[in-house]
């Protein structure tokens, strides 16, 4: 399937990138040097699972060059596509570049953190950073709406697992930490989460099965290159109560508020999704 012909109507995306930009003012951003006091910082007051539950999201947070450069391969914003793709694209290029900002302040905080508080010095931090920076990473879709719809569960799966550890930590630096990153994260959800919409009520049931899929085969990033990575995963739901498929109920909503005239296709959609909730 050409993802260029699927794309959102120009004026669609706007709507959406508008909608997130005015709810992120720069004003009320967040940045690593000046909004904590780092040498507050303390892991002596953290279990050691909580310990390594930062260590594992410093890793996934880390990997953002791997995440933006998805984007920029397959929404690109040079003479490789027509005119208005380019537009559509240079559009989302918007959102995607202060998303990756805010991202890249993520891992910075949180590498911040483990050196500020004796998890990891800096050094060998870097180092370690590094083995899996330099592994590839991709989302092998060929409709652009699943691109959103995987980054939906995504970003609330991360969301509500940085909302999880903030409730059970007992150090206030992490957990201011923790509060900032989520309250990203749900803004990146509700961007998702619009564009998804979009697509369901302009393209309608063309959009349910590239959906589907996206379900059905979902993975967290690095779930596939990180070595030992569900090993780790499980350890860190004991600590934070996490799972991934509890996002599916927020895309579950997506779905019920996307379109007033419900096709078959669409409640054979919802129906999965809550199988695969309910499975997990």
């Amino acid at each position: 399937m050409d993802i260029e012909a699927q794309i959102l109507p120009v004026e669609e995306l706007v709507g959406a990138v508008d909608g997130f930009l005015a709810a992120s003012p720069a004003a009320r951003a967040w940045d690593v040097e000046t909004a904590f006091d780092w040498s507050r910082a303390d892991a002596d007051r953290l279990t050691e699972g909580q310990r390594s539950a930062v260590r594992f999201v410093t890793l996934i947070e880390d990997h953002l060059p791997g995440y933006f450069e998805v984007y920029h391969r397959y929404f690109p914003v040079d003479d490789t596509v027509d005119r208005a793709t380019f537009v559509h694209n240079r559009e989302l290029y918007h959102f995607t570049v202060r998303w990756a900002w805010e991202e890249d302040t993520h891992a910075r905080a949180l590498s911040r953190y483990q050196d500020a508080s004796g998890i990891a010095e800096r050094d060998r931090l870097r180092a370690e950073l590094a083995v899996e920076g330099q592994k590839p990473f991709d989302l092998p879709y060929d409709h652009p709406v699943q691109f959103f719809a995987y980054a939906l569960v995504q970003e609330k799966a991360t969301q509500m697992y940085y909302q999880h550890l903030r409730d059970v930590v007992d150090e206030p630096v992490l957990a201011g930490l923790l509060t900032r990153m989520a309250k990203d994260e749900a803004r990146h959800f509700s961007f998702m989460a619009d564009v998804v919409g979009r697509y369901l009520r302009v393209s309608g049931d063309a959009a349910v099965e590239p959906i589907r899929d996206v379900i059905a085969n979902f993975r967290m990033p690095l779930s596939d290159t990180m070595r030992g990575y569900w090993r780790w995963a499980l350890r860190i739901a004991d600590v934070a109560s996490y799972d991934h498929t509890e996002a599916y109920e927020h895309l579950i909503k997506v779905l019920d508020r996307a379109v007033d005239a419900r096709t078959d296709r669409h409640d054979e959609l919802v129906r999965f999704v809550q199988e695969c909730r309910t499975m997990a």
